[in-house]
């Protein structure tokens, strides 16, 4: 049981055991055995939420209480790559 997850720009820093290079996301997939939320994504790479600006979960805008469940793809974006989907889009949260 997998998520796919995406993580852009600066946040793949964050990442150990990987070679970052290039502009390309970082892509892997994890067990999904405790994850049900996006916040729990976050604190399983030790990213902190103010660092990021951009969530989604199969391609929606989504907050950090979204939840995410096996097959689903999820991408993480920095405050360095921030969007216009906030002014234009509601993010789905679920709570």
């Amino acid at each position: 049981m997998v998520i796919l997850v995406k993580i852009f720009g600066e946040l793949r820093k964050k990442i150990e055991g990987f070679n970052i290079s290039g502009s390309l996301p970082l892509t892997m997939q994890i067990q999904s055995n405790g994850i049900e939320t996006i916040a729990d994504i976050l604190n399983k790479f030790t990213i902190e939420k103010e660092e990021t600006s951009h969530l989604f979960v199969n391609g929606t805008y989504s907050g950090f209480n979204k939840k995410v469940k096996d097959g689903d793809r999820v991408g993480l974006f920095p405050k360095n790559m921030s969007l216009l989907y906030k002014w234009y889009f509601t993010r789905n949260e679920d709570e």
